[in-house]
């Protein structure tokens, strides 16, 4: 039954028509704002600045081929893509900042990223441990939580460059989100998810 029912969840999304977006250029982070707040030596920052502008050209190439692949663009799989590269910068950014840098760099990296539009590893964790999920409630959060995503990409095109439109689409793929989630979790689950996921709200666009 619950198999079922996962499966029939991104159909109770909406799907919208859409027209192709042209000239969606990525702007991408501005890493000179971040050497205004810390002191590197003129060694990091030659190290810092090949790190990064290494890893925005590749952000830029994964944008470029994911564009022309035809169709339409699977931002879903884009997003997943860019998590793995700045997770391997932070991994090489490591290895010339010192300490403290590092975690203002991290930070930095984290505030003036694009997030997927979802709820995070970290959150999803703590939904299936301080909901206390049995493994098929929790396999409707995450089969609802990956249709939200995908609605929300999926209107990318109507929404782009107005962040009001942007919004009012988030609220309501999330009201379908939660609506999907309260029909398999008991009252006391759901009234603790709830709790949880309650300051998740939409964030502009950058």
């Amino acid at each position: 039954m619950k198999s079922t029912y996962i499966k029939t969840i991104a159909i109770v999304f909406s799907t919208l028509l859409v027209v192709s977006c042209s000239g969606d250029k990525k702007k991408g982070i501005d890493y000179n704002q971040y050497k205004t707040e810390v002191q590197l030596t003129p060694d990091q920052t030659k190290s810092f600045d090949e790190i990064t502008a290494k890893y925005q050209q590749l952000q830029q190439q994964n944008f470029e081929v994911a564009k022309a692949q035809g169709g339409k663009m699977d931002r879903v799989a884009l997003g997943i893509k860019n998590e793995e590269l700045r997770a391997q910068q932070s991994l090489e950014m490591a290895k010339v900042l010192d300490g403290p840098q590092m975690e203002k760099f991290n930070k930095f990296v984290d505030e003036n990223s694009r997030k997927r539009p979802r709820y995070d590893h970290a959150l999803l964790e703590r939904i299936k441990t301080e909901g206390q999920l049995s493994e098929d409630e929790f396999k409707v959060v995450n089969a609802a939580n990956d249709a939200f995503e995908k609605a929300f990409n999926d209107a990318h095109d109507v929404y782009h460059g107005n962040n009001d439109l942007a919004k009012e689409y988030w609220e309501k793929f999330d009201a379908q989100r939660k609506a999907a989630i309260q029909k398999v979790l008991t009252p006391e689950h759901y009234a603790k998810f709830e709790d949880i996921v309650k300051d998740v709200q939409f964030k502009g666009r950058k």
